[in-house]
């Protein structure tokens, strides 16, 4: 069996300082670098948003960050602008090892957001990684990044349906935590059979 690190959205604009920044999200960087060499293949992933994607509340009239939209593919958070293609903020964090085997960036498509590592938010277009893993004959995963309760968790439990042996490891992400949404993740998480 091979095993894959899968290092979710570890970029400027959800760390300090940034236009999505999720609390202590560059605190991951040291736990992730450190455990890069564990593993078979290293896969990072990056929001790489068009300018005025359709997941920004200022791409909708009236609309504030963290309102909630219903779009044709379902509810969608509305988000501020980050991780802009080509700007600082879609960067990776300046410390983060970036010295991994794929870099796979997703929510490019203007119309439709992107959580999951694996699906965009229709839960039916594919991002590609499934194939990547499967021709590589990984079949065990470790998730870590930013953010828990959102690209984290949709990722791990897609992952799961996939029918990877997926674990999370909590030390090396950090939450959101909208409306409670990290107990909610955690719970469907083990639900779906990912060890947390």
């Amino acid at each position: 069996m091979t095993n894959a690190l899968i290092v979710i959205d570890v970029q400027n604009d959800f760390c300090t300082g940034g236009g999505l920044a999720v609390p202590g999200g560059e605190e991951v960087v040291a736990d992730i670098n450190a455990m890069m060499d564990d593993f078979d293949a290293v896969i990072l992933t990056q929001d790489w948003h068009p300018a005025r994607h359709s997941s920004f509340a200022t791409s909708h009239a009236q609309a504030a960050p963290y309102d909630m939209k219903d779009m044709h593919y379902g509810p969608q958070v509305l988000w501020p602008d980050h991780c802009v293609q080509g700007t600082y903020g879609a960067d990776f964090h300046t410390d983060l090892r970036t010295d991994g085997d794929l870099i796979l960036r997703k929510g490019f498509r203007s119309a439709i957001d992107s959580y999951s590592a694996f699906f965009e938010n229709d839960q039916s277009t594919p991002t590609g990684l499934e194939g990547y893993l499967r021709n590589r004959s990984i079949t065990d995963l470790t998730l870590v990044g930013l953010a828990t309760d959102f690209c984290v968790y949709f990722s791990a439990v897609d992952a799961a349906r996939l029918g990877f042996n997926v674990a999370v490891r909590p030390e090396a992400c950090r939450a959101i935590d909208l409306d409670g949404s990290l107990a909610i993740a955690l719970e469907a998480m083990q639900a779906a059979g990912v060890s947390v």
